[in-house]
């Protein structure tokens, strides 16, 4: 039985989730994370105008209030020829994720979220998401030289990964980031869809739980 997140490391939701997703599985030891990347603007090609950069901050105020997380505002709207494409940052978890199968990808996936939102870095750049990830991979303990981090980033076989991850959101019908789910013997069942607060869910995984304890019986 394992928790299964979709998100999007460059989706603001996402990144208002990071905290509450953090505290459930701090407190859910025996439950293990999966991450699947969902390409939320994955290949856009469009540079972001001003009006983009606008309709953005009226979503980060919308989280800000609803995650008590802080963004740089300031450092967002200075960037100028900024294309949003979130498939470069999607690919740096599922590299991190060959790196370290065995470990919870959830802090890297958090590292990166504060590098774009926080330190306001261009999460697009390939040089930006090789120090992030290898240093936040050293951190946790893994050996990983920056080098060896941007060889399997630029790999094909990583490029295909990412996409696959992308094709498998699409397949469960997954339309809004953050989702939850729980996988339990194969099959699948949907926690949240979008920003959840912690009690909700705590409330709904003891009902899955509750009724496979039952069904067990």
């Amino acid at each position: 039985m394992q928790l299964i997140y979709v998100g999007d490391p460059m989706c603001s939701w996402c990144y208002g989730f990071g905290n509450i997703l953090t505290e459930l599985t701090e407190t859910r030891p025996d439950l293990p994370l999966k991450i699947v990347v969902g390409g939320i603007r994955a290949g856009a090609t469009d540079i972001l105008d001003d009006a983009g950069k606008r309709f953005r901050l009226q979503h980060w105020t919308r989280v800000e209030k609803a995650s008590g997380l802080q963004f740089n505002r300031k450092g967002f709207l200075a960037r100028e020829g900024f294309i949003y494409d979130t498939e470069p940052i999607c690919r740096a978890v599922v590299t991190a994720r060959a790196f370290a199968p065995g470990q919870n990808p959830l802090p890297l996936f958090c590292t990166l979220q504060r590098a774009f939102y926080m330190d306001a870095r261009d999460t697009t750049a390939t040089d930006v998401l090789v120090e992030v990830a290898a240093g936040a991979l050293a951190d946790s303990g893994l050996d990983v030289s920056k080098q060896a981090f941007r060889d399997l980033f630029e790999s094909d076989s990583v490029k295909q990964a990412t996409q696959a991850d992308f094709a498998l959101a699409r397949s469960w019908g997954i339309s809004s980031f953050p989702s939850l789910l729980v996988e339990d013997r194969g099959q699948l069942q949907l926690l949240a869809m979008g920003f959840t607060s912690l009690d909700i869910l705590n409330n709904r995984l003891n009902k899955v739980l509750g009724e496979r304890a039952f069904a067990a019986a």
